[in-house]
């Protein structure tokens, strides 16, 4: 079953449980895929269905960071449920030790020794770690901690 069969057999199933949570969540998702495949002109492969969830994912992240610096624990907190339901779709992400041993490997590869090589390492980390649902951010703190130290 792909990801998009099974992320409408879920949107059927949550909504016959009357789960609103999940409905909304997968209601969201699905026309963002929607969007996203009338932007291109076509069907979406399972690694740009990926891509997309992890955009929405990164999305809510932000949001939670905004809602709890204004005070609203109650909207931070149905974000990060949202979080949970979408990451359900995506790969295991990459563990921290993964993402640190990507990034040595990758300052090897480039030769970077300084913050100004950031961008390079990003690159080849990035690529290492591809289809494994890396965190940008992590891997951004990791890379300058290892140039920085």
């Amino acid at each position: 079953m792909s990801l998009k069969q099974q992320l409408l057999a879920d949107l059927t199933a949550s909504m016959k449980a009357q789960d609103a949570l999940r409905t909304s969540t997968l209601r969201m998702a699905k026309a963002a895929l929607q969007n996203r495949e009338i932007e291109k002109g076509g069907e979406l492969d399972e690694e740009e269905m990926a891509k997309l969830l992890r955009s929405l994912v990164k999305q809510r992240r932000d949001s939670v960071e905004q809602y709890e610096k204004g005070g609203r624990q109650d909207l931070a907190d149905k974000e990060k449920a949202e979080i949970e339901i979408i990451e359900k779709y995506l790969p295991q992400a990459a563990t921290r030790e993964e993402i640190e041993a990507a990034v040595s490997a990758a300052i090897t590869e480039t030769g970077a020794h300084t913050a100004k090589d950031m961008g390079k390492v990003m690159k080849a980390t990035q690529a290492a770690l591809a289809g494994k649902n890396a965190d940008g951010r992590t891997v951004s703190e990791i890379v300058k901690a290892k140039l920085a130290g």
